[in-house]
């Protein structure tokens, strides 16, 4: 294994691990050494992440994948997705293959992809939506003190005809 200084921690740890022997029966090349595989991920997660990374977790390795440009591959039989639960998680990077080690600083971490302008764009929408939600608010207290109004009228509407009606029977 050659890796330049120019390739990021993340990827000469991942190349290590994809190519140790020792690292074989739960993370390895895929036969055509284009993509690896995860083949037990809790075991993985559980016993090669911590030795590696600063946790020991599936979700965070896979994270750290996607910051760096890698897909999950997914197989598709008889023109059904297939997703296997507890099968083999397969990943490819178009500058990650097996006997490839100068692909490597080809590979980037991601940066943010929101722009100053899209936030602003994105505060506008939100200040309009609070703005909206407010008013709805100001209108639903307005309608609920109606209601309280109309049931006390009703109410007393009820009782002034009871009092009529108890006075014309007694008449």
């Amino acid at each position: 294994l050659d890796v330049s200084s120019n390739v990021l921690a993340f990827l000469s740890k991942l190349q290590t691990l994809v190519e140790e022997a020792s690292t074989k029966e739960l993370i390895t090349w895929s036969q055509n050494g284009q993509s690896f595989l995860v083949l037990d991920e809790q075991r993985f997660a559980k016993e090669i992440v911590p030795k590696y990374f600063k946790h020991n977790n599936i979700e965070g390795f896979v994270r750290q994948l996607n910051m760096y440009g890698f897909h999950k591959v997914v197989h598709v039989d008889s023109g059904n997705v297939k997703q296997e639960r507890d099968g083999p998680v397969e990943f490819q990077h178009p500058y990650f293959k097996q006997h490839q080690d100068d692909l490597l600083e080809n590979i980037k971490r991601k940066v943010s992809s929101s722009k100053p302008k899209e936030t602003k764009s994105h505060q506008e929408v939100l200040s309009k939506i609070i703005s909206s939600a407010q008013k709805v608010q100001i209108k639903r207290e307005t309608v609920e003190s109606r209601l309280s109004t109309l049931k006390r009228e009703n109410e007393s509407l009820g009782k002034w005809q009871n009092y009529r009606q108890n006075k014309q029977n007694s008449n």
